[in-house]
């Protein structure tokens, strides 16, 4: 575990402010998030992981074509979503978009898939949202069967389109297309997981991560029971890096709690407070602080849950663009030596 953890980034694309609190335009965001791309690449990050929503607070509707252009411009980090909301997708287009990648940035996509914490692609998309767990079921089913890279024989209940020795192109060029399922807190998702013999992902955004240590057991015990090869598991968690634990704190705390208490008064939540926040950034799933702090937590996290790989959320609302990118400057050059250093 030690010798092998991956430190990556994740992006939603979030809305941000400049200087003197003014929105930028989506279109301004998407550039930034490029250049941000650049940076964790140029930094020898593993990963970086835009996500996909269809609403005015984040910027990513399309990741694949945020992961293209990224693509072109980075040399060796892996590049993939956070995550691909396949129940609201067609998974051979999925497939064919993430393989077309692959080819362009020389096999370094990734695809975490998952249902999503957020429901606006189902309207969008014309998806009946009470079927939300079967499509995705039968939906990874069918993608399963596209990563085996062989011709398709398959039929679904909801799906409308059956296939008879059907290839799917581009062609992976060698091994398969590296694929996660990304789960919030399901057993039943954790035991899919484990079924498809796919690797996991934890998403752990509010609470102590030592809360999930039975869905890493359970994915485990699954995958023994199940006669599969142990596999990884990741965790996705939001955080904020600065030069110390007040600047890093002060710098988060009005973006954080904007956009936490703008999505909870949509789901009817109470609003979250600093004593809330505090609380996250000491014991809970808020990876904000010093170098020193993060990566403190970070091992921790590691070492409690066995884990191949750690992604910090590092856009976290209105967060401006400066400071996300020197967050991304300090977790390259100060977090993962000091996690490297102390998991060795």
């Amino acid at each position: 575990m030690s010798s092998t953890i991956e430190l990556g980034l994740d992006t939603f694309g979030d809305v941000t402010v400049n200087g003197d609190g003014t929105p930028l335009s989506q279109a301004a965001v998407l550039r930034n998030v490029l250049e941000q791309g650049v940076l964790a690449d140029q930094l020898g990050l593993a990963f970086i992981g835009v996500g996909e929503h269809h609403r005015p607070d984040f910027a990513i509707t399309a990741p694949e074509v945020v992961l293209g252009a990224l693509a072109s411009r980075t040399t060796r980090i892996h590049l993939g979503t956070a995550v691909t909301v396949l129940s609201t997708d067609d998974p051979v287009r999925v497939f064919e978009r993430f393989s077309t990648i692959n080819a362009l940035s020389h096999g370094r996509a990734e695809v975490l898939v998952g249902r999503g914490s957020f429901t606006e692609s189902f309207p969008l998309f014309g998806y009946n949202l009470e079927q939300y767990e079967p499509l995705f079921e039968e939906k990874l089913n069918l993608f399963v069967e596209l990563l085996k890279g062989q011709p398709v024989t398959w039929k679904g209940q909801l799906h409308s389109v059956a296939f008879s020795n059907q290839k799917i192109y581009p062609l992976i060029e060698s091994g398969t297309l590296a694929t996660w399922v990304a789960v919030g807190g399901s057993p039943e998702s954790v035991v899919r997981a484990a079924h498809y013999g796919l690797p996991l992902m934890l998403a752990i955004i509010g609470g102590n991560p030592q809360r999930f240590i039975g869905y890493a057991d359970l994915y485990r015990q699954m995958l023994e029971r199940l006669g599969k090869p142990m596999l990884p598991i990741g965790v996705h968690s939001p955080g904020h890096v600065a030069a110390t634990d007040e600047q890093a704190k002060e710098e988060l705390w009005p973006h954080y709690a904007g956009l936490m208490n703008r999505i909870g008064a949509e789901r009817g939540w109470q609003p979250i407070g600093r004593a809330h926040f505090e609380r996250e950034a000491a014991d809970g799933a808020l990876f904000v602080g010093s170098p020193e702090t993060v990566a403190a937590k970070i091992v921790k996290t590691v070492k409690t849950l066995g884990l191949s790989r750690f992604d910090l959320k590092y856009s976290n609302g209105t967060l401006p663009h400066d400071r996300l990118m020197k967050s991304i400057e300090l977790y390259g050059t100060k977090v993962v030596p000091l996690v490297r250093e102390q998991l060795s």
